[in-house]
């Protein structure tokens, strides 16, 4: 059995409260799990300690288990300093898509082709 440790969501609409749970990898996102292991609040502020709880020893405890924490948990267990999450690089992020990058090569080329256009004149 494959165990996550991951978000449930609770709350109200456009009120969101999750609980972090560990879970079998296959049981829905607010389904049936194992043991809740904290919280956290994304509409309290950033700097609040009651953003994210954690209950440190049972994270440690699933982690030495096998439990494998989503990427969103593994940012705040290294917050934490319970675990450590390697930076992720994705340099084509910024950049446009295809059909953008069509469209300025072809600006690029009639911008071109009036410039020629003008020198001749």
């Amino acid at each position: 059995m494959s165990l996550k440790i991951r978000l449930a969501r609770g709350g109200s609409k456009k009120r969101p409260y999750y609980t972090v749970v560990v879970a079998d990898a296959r049981s829905p996102r607010d389904g049936r799990f194992l043991e809740k292991l904290g919280s956290w609040n994304p509409m309290l502020a950033k700097d609040d300690a009651k953003r994210v709880e954690l209950n440190a020893d049972r994270i440690k405890h699933w982690l030495d288990n096998g439990a494998q924490p989503t990427d969103r948990v593994l940012r705040f267990l290294a917050e934490a300093g319970i675990a450590q999450r390697e930076a992720k690089n994705n340099p084509g992020k910024g950049q446009p898509g295809k059909k953008a990058q069509e469209r300025i090569k072809e600006r690029a080329q009639k911008a071109e082709e009036a410039a020629a256009a003008a020198a001749e004149a």
